[in-house]
């Protein structure tokens, strides 16, 4: 069978928001208003909201979102929650391993209250602390398996290495030559029911939220910022700004993100039979360990999540509903699906959709304030937000506070990355990396002269 034609009934939304729990939006924000704290955002705009009321019940809290909570990223993206602040350890030792320890520690107390909140706020997000394999698909990734094993042992991490009949035990592919399998520091969940959930925390905890409101200017108004928005105005003592992909109230933080496309099919759900010819008992995530890797994942009803591969960037950065879906991406990963699957011939996908990641140039998060410490800002968290928005919220928070904490004397908090060049240099220094990662998976991993060069100037990506 033509892989494509699975892809005959495929709707272009996401899956997690075709939900019948979806909640109702609450209403826009339609006069001016005064607050404590206002926050600006999604994921990383739900947990500062709620961390700041847990720290201060009695701080008055706004949150603004423009469209509706869950419908950018945090209604998106797969559903992996990792203890990672740095995108892997590999990223990480590059660019802080002095402190590349206590990055992994906090890591691991970052997932845990991410585990710690959802039980007491009673969050119903399907949440699974299953671990994650990264899986071997040609020669030469096997040979880096003991390697990285050792890394991560020096760092605090233990991953199992697995051999080609090991990790077939596990899920059952003629493709997988090996594995590394972390057994903790990843949990699976639903996206947008974490997001829903979070967002009645907040409500219950008497956070004043208003979706469908759009925050279009910032500036400073006597000893407070006002934030404008289409039909009135927030004054507030503080601002966190968490609006990730899309274009920053602050205008020098624009050159320090760029958005970058990502797509995602998800199938019908599995039979008994076809699980069965799958393996998956232990219903880990996996990704594969080349430069353009897929990710992927079981959901709560057994359908088979299959994203990544294509990193897509459109010329000046735009974010646009039109670049949500990508037919081209979408054919390439149902290809690649049933090579990885082959057992599992004749089933079909039913969702089709793509998003826009924040990406900076180091692939993980970075902080700044302006407007003389009264607004915090974090973006650049380069896929890894649903479990490092939360580590984002604790620092923005502090930094509001002024206060010299463990998070804010990290390296990694007090120093910026590289902004991208403007444009045009920007799209073809773009093009030309994703145009030479694809070359070196298909050269053994060999990076050529420009992902060399990139390395030494501290802009490499090793997935």
């Amino acid at each position: 069978m033509d892989p494509v034609r699975a892809l005959q009934d495929a709707s272009p939304t996401p899956f997690w928001l075709e939900d019948p729990g979806r909640p109702q939006a609450v209403s826009a924000l339609v006069a001016d208003t005064r607050c404590d704290l206002l926050v600006v955002g999604g994921y990383s705009g739900l947990w500062t909201a709620l961390i700041a009321k847990e720290r201060d019940p009695s701080r008055d809290v706004v949150l603004i979102e423009g469209e509706e909570i869950g419908w950018a990223a945090s209604g998106r993206n797969g559903g992996f929650c990792e203890s990672s602040l740095t995108h892997g350890l590999s990223n990480g030792l590059d660019r802080w391993p002095d402190e590349l320890g206590d990055l992994e520690r906090l890591g691991m107390r970052n997932l845990q209250a991410i585990e710690d909140t959802i039980t007491r706020y009673g969050i119903d997000c399907d949440w699974r602390r299953t671990g994650s394999l990264n899986v071997a698909t040609e020669p030469y990734q096997v040979d880096d398996l003991h390697e990285f094993a050792a890394l991560a042992a020096r760092h605090g991490s233990e991953q199992t290495v697995l051999d080609a009949d090991q990790v077939r035990a596990e899920i059952d592919s003629p493709t997988f030559l090996g594995a590394l399998w972390d057994k903790d520091g990843t949990a699976m969940l639903n996206p947008a029911r974490l997001a829903w959930g979070l967002k009645q925390a907040c409500l219950d905890l008497g956070v004043r939220i208003h979706e469908h409101t759009w925050a279009t200017a910032i500036e400073e108004a006597g000893s407070g910022i006002a934030v404008r928005t289409p039909y009135g105005r927030v004054l507030a003592d503080r601002v966190a700004l968490a609006t990730n992909a899309f274009p920053s109230l602050v205008k020098r933080h624009r050159l320090y993100t760029v958005p970058v496309y990502d797509y995602a099919l998800m199938t019908e759900p599995l039979t008994d039979g076809q699980l069965a010819s799958v393996g998956w008992h232990n219903r880990q995530g996996f990704s594969d360990a080349a430069n353009q890797f897929h990710y992927v994942r079981l959901s709560a009803d057994n359908r088979i999540l299959w994203g990544g591969y294509d990193a897509v960037y459109h010329y000046r950065g735009r974010v646009r509903a039109e670049h949500d879906t990508r037919p081209e991406t979408f054919a390439t990963l149902a290809r690649h699906f049933f090579r990885t699957f082959p057992q599992l011939e004749g089933l079909s996908f039913t969702h089709a959709w793509g998003g826009a990641i924040d990406t900076c140039t180091r692939f993980c998060a970075f902080f700044d304030t302006t407007h003389r410490g009264r607004v915090a800002h974090t973006a650049g968290f380069t896929g890894l937000g649903v479990g490092a928005t939360r580590f984002a919220a604790e620092v923005m928070l502090d930094l509001l506070a002024g206060e010299r904490t463990e998070l804010t004397q990290l390296e990694m908090v007090r120093r910026k990355p590289l902004p991208f060049p403007p444009e045009p240099v920007r799209w073809a220094g773009i093009q030309a990396t994703r145009w030479s990662l694809a070359r070196a998976d298909e050269n053994s991993g060999r990076r050529n002269l420009w992902l060399r060069t990139l390395d030494r100037l501290g802009l490499g990506f090793d997935s």
